[in-house]
């Protein structure tokens, strides 16, 4: 198990709630991590594989099969759109 830092953005971080939160996981990627959380069920479901979740490791947009480091933070956000 080890530590990452998660943070939510824009419509993810309201539909859970929070903006951001500390967590213990034995996931070993990005992509299983987000497996991870949808677990939690619930709301969580907002991460679902088959939703637009953009996901960044570190501050650097990342691929689900990116490692995940002790402490890393991980950020999960919808597309972006402009007009």
């Amino acid at each position: 198990m080890i530590d990452v830092h998660l943070r939510y953005f824009a419509s993810i971080r309201e539909v859970l709630g929070c903006a951001s939160e500390e967590w213990k996981t034995g996931a070993s990627t990005v992509g299983a991590l987000r497996i991870e959380l949808v677990s939690r069920g619930d709301v969580f479901q907002c991460l679902a594989v088959d939703k637009p979740v953009r996901m960044a490791l570190n501050q650097v947009m990342c691929q689900p099969s990116d490692a995940l480091t002790p402490g890393c933070e991980v950020g999960f956000f919808p597309p972006v759109t402009g007009g």
